[in-house]
């Protein structure tokens, strides 16, 4: 039977290696079956984003579309980040509202770029989510559909149409008529 604790080895840390060398702290390895973010670990426990602001044209179809209707590539993304509960139409129209209203749709798409990196523990970069989406929505929106994909989602797809490929899809009990009888 194994046992439930996780296994521990010693490494020097650094801070006692300087002082003694003879000093060792314990070092506890990942536990088994958690699942590892994707992507570079940087420090912190975070990962690099899969492509650069300005990786654009990395996807030239989606570039496009974005510079044209940015409210169409935004509700794709805010189905996937949240993982079906808003549909692309709902959160694209939102956006399209602000839009048009305010001028300026990044009020509400730097929010979804805050739920995207912490889904993901992605960097905070290259400066705060929402001075990215006022200054560079376009490159910000394209970057992160650009990193749905890379983490294997087909983001114009939709939520409900990933899961399905990914026979995650909702499992429902099979219908009985009639009750219980003898």
């Amino acid at each position: 039977m194994e046992s439930s604790k996780p296994a521990t080895h010693t490494q020097k840390s650094s801070a006692s290696a300087y002082n003694d060398p003879s000093e060792t702290a314990p070092y506890v390895a990942p536990a088994e079956g958690i699942p590892v973010p994707y992507g570079n670990r940087l420090s912190g426990g975070l990962t690099a984003w899969s492509s650069g602001l300005f990786g654009c044209f990395d996807d030239v179809g989606n570039c496009c579309l974005t510079c044209w209707c940015p409210c169409i590539t935004f509700g794709q993304i805010a189905e996937i980040v949240d993982k079906g509960a808003t549909t692309c139409v709902t959160a694209g129209a939102i956006y399209a509202l602000i839009y048009l209203v305010l001028g300026c749709g990044c009020i509400y798409s730097c929010f979804y770029r805050s739920k995207l990196r912490n889904q993901y523990m992605l960097t905070e970069s290259p400066c705060a989510d929402c001075l990215v989406h006022c200054c560079c929505e376009t490159c910000a929106l394209c970057q992160e559909y650009r990193e749905l994909k890379s983490r294997g989602f087909d983001v114009s797809a939709g939520w409900q149409a990933n899961m399905d490929r990914q026979g995650g899809g909702v499992a429902m009990a099979p219908v009985v008529h009639g009750g219980m009888s003898r």
